[in-house]
């Protein structure tokens, strides 16, 4: 067989998008943020390593969050979507701000505002395929809310 060029319209083919691994992530970011203000004496050599991986892996969240949900938006929303909710554009953009602002510091309340965002994300995309949402808590820590399609 020869072939000579390959083409693809998206990142995902086949049509799996689900915001619930933007979610995870934005959990996590909170729950990284409460473990290191939760670390006492960083001055010892154990809790300054735990402090810098802790760090690393809300970093490390918190860009997942951004690649997620860009990549939802970028490849999912097209003019049906964005004709429903119209506000998609604002809310990634508020999202990726907030996101960068988690990597930037370590204030539980941006962290909270990104879970918020995404939730709302979460409540657009499933909205989009007509689907009835349900919020829910959590059941891993910081046992937040969770928006997903009802069950």
């Amino acid at each position: 067989m020869n072939i000579e060029i390959a083409k693809a319209h998206c990142d995902i083919p086949c049509k799996v998008y689900d915001p619930a691994i933007a979610q995870f992530g934005a959990l996590s970011v909170v729950r990284l943020m409460d473990l290191i203000n939760e670390l006492e004496d960083i001055t010892s050599v154990k809790n300054a390593a735990q402090l810098t991986r802790l760090v690393a892996q809300k970093e490390e969240h918190a860009q997942a969050v951004k690649n997620d949900v860009a990549t939802i938006w970028g490849d999912y929303f097209k003019g049906p979507q964005i004709e429903k909710y119209p506000d998609v554009h604002s809310l990634v953009h508020n999202i990726m701000q907030a996101a960068s602002k988690c990597k930037q510091g370590i204030d539980r309340n941006d962290g909270l505002a990104l879970m918020t965002m995404v939730n709302d994300f979460a409540g657009m995309f499933w909205g989009s395929k007509d689907m009835e949402i349900e919020t829910i808590v959590s059941p891993n820590l910081p046992n937040l809310d969770v928006v997903r399609p009802k069950s």
